[in-house]
């Protein structure tokens, strides 16, 4: 090969290489300081595709445990309230059954009423409980055609009584969707909002929470209140079905978060152990390319030596 001062063809490769293994060294730097694999675009578009499509369902996912964790609090606020109306129905036929009490006159029986009526008056107020202004009790038809939150009415449920007599009754509900696509058919739990006009129930009597208050406790049979109780029973036996529902889908949604989390990990994370490695090589090459393109630049040194 000729002797020549123009051009030095060396030189050019060497800082080529040099080129080549500097990037090669701020890539593997830009991976082991983000901890991220892909950190753009032509890292891997492909994997960036896929992994964007997964950190949006990790968004969803976590949403929608949010909305359910949300759901299960509902429910939990909605039987503490049905379980002080059982306490206060239950307390109304231990009333009923004193004034019973041969030895009880008229004024006794009126002391026993006045209670009677302040009992009815707290039911009332339990009625109109809400839970961040969503209502956990519904009224009758009037109340429930007024929401726009729940669904329902028009005697679409039955209840089965223990004496075998089937009883049809306005049942409401809420939809909480369990999807993270947003879907109601994709998943969803129906969230009941309790008919309390339904459960405190007396039949031709009336009702013990509607505010028409029943001022003679006699007026009210024993088997009345009892019937009440079992109500109120059914209710809370379906507000703990739902409840145990929505813990098995929430531990479905974080087993699902879990999986999603770790598959996006496989696609974007670095691997720490690697990507060390790479990065000693790629920087031995750029040191090496250094001192080589230093010597390269050198090889034209010849000629002026013959020059002279």
């Amino acid at each position: 090969m000729p002797i020549v001062v123009n051009s030095n063809a060396s030189a050019t490769s060497a800082s080529f290489n040099l080129s080549r293994a500097n990037d090669s060294l701020r890539s593997s730097l830009e991976r082991l300081s983000s901890g991220k694999r892909i950190n753009n675009a032509a890292d891997d578009a492909g994997g960036l595709a896929v992994a964007s499509k997964l950190n949006s369902k990790i968004n969803r996912t976590t949403a929608i445990i949010q909305n359910t964790q949300n759901g299960l609090s509902y429910l939990q606020v909605q039987d503490s309230g049905l379980q002080t109306a059982g306490k206060i129905v239950d307390r109304m036929s231990e009333l009923r059954v004193m004034a019973q009490d041969i030895t009880k006159n008229s004024s006794d029986i009126e002391n026993y009423s006045k209670e009677f009526v302040e009992l009815q008056s707290q039911l009332n107020q339990i009625s109109k409980e809400k839970f961040n202004g969503i209502s956990l009790f519904t009224f009758g038809h009037g109340a429930a055609a007024a929401s726009a939150n729940y669904t329902g009415g028009n005697d679409n449920a039955t209840y089965k009584t223990s004496g075998g007599l089937t009883l049809n009754y306005d049942k409401y509900s809420r939809s909480l969707i369990t999807h993270e696509s947003g879907v109601s058919a994709a998943g969803s739990v129906q969230l009941n909002v309790t008919n309390l006009e339904f459960a405190l129930s007396l039949g031709s009597t009336g009702d013990l929470a509607t505010g028409t208050t029943i001022t003679d406790i006699t007026t009210v049979a024993v088997s009345q209140f009892t019937e009440v109780i079992e109500r109120i029973a059914n209710a809370r036996a379906e507000n703990g079905a739902e409840q145990n529902r929505i813990m098995q889908t929430m531990d479905l949604l974080q087993s699902n978060l879990t999986n999603i989390e770790a598959a996006h990990g496989r696609i974007m994370d670095t691997d720490i152990a690697l990507e060390s490695t790479r990065f000693a090589r790629h920087n031995v090459l750029v040191q090496a390319s250094a001192a080589m393109t230093a010597q390269a630049n050198q090889l034209t040194n010849v000629a002026l030596q013959l020059l002279g």
